[in-house]
């Protein structure tokens, strides 16, 4: 009975960690050394990701009846989660950068904002832009065309300026 209390308790906390989380990327991470991990898991924490490592079959009790429950069917080997809280792409695109140097480092499936991803899906959701980039390039291309207004109309006053001498 207490074997069945301790998986309940692991079963709940993934379910805690699911009720909060706009995304949960699923990766399959052997192969990795010590070190490429701990900095991994470092840049994770540094933007708020949760990067933790659970039985498939705790996983598959967890998910049951939430919008994550597509990741049933890619629950079969070693499987590590990334659970973003703010920017529902933070956990991919670091995941991603990473994988880039580290081969080993795979992408198995995912759900962002209750959509469900392969790994070639995850791969596009993590090449896209952070919210705060995106934002800041929107800002910036207002601001060009009203700084280019703004130039012309000082040249026009300024031109009006000298005939008017």
């Amino acid at each position: 009975m207490a074997k069945i209390e301790q998986k309940q308790v692991i079963v709940n906390e993934i379910k805690e960690k699911l009720e909060k989380a706009t995304s949960v990327v699923m990766v399959d991470a052997r192969g990795l050394t010590v070190e490429q991990d701990t900095a991994l898991r470092k840049q994770l924490r540094e933007a708020g990701v949760d990067y933790k490592v659970y039985k498939n079959t705790m996983v598959h009790f967890a998910i049951q009846g939430t919008q994550f429950e597509g990741l049933d069917a890619y629950l079969s080997g070693p499987s590590t989660f990334a659970f973003s809280y703010e920017d529902a792409a933070a956990g991919a695109s670091i995941i991603n950068k990473v994988a880039k140097d580290v081969k080993e480092l795979e992408f198995k499936a995912g759900v962002v904002e209750g959509v469900l991803y392969d790994a070639v899906g995850m791969k596009v959701i993590a090449d896209i832009p952070s919210r705060d980039v995106l934002l800041s390039k929107l800002l910036g291309s207002f601001k060009s065309p009203m700084s280019s207004f703004a130039r012309v109309i000082d040249q026009i006053a300024k031109k009006g300026e000298s005939v008017a001498e």
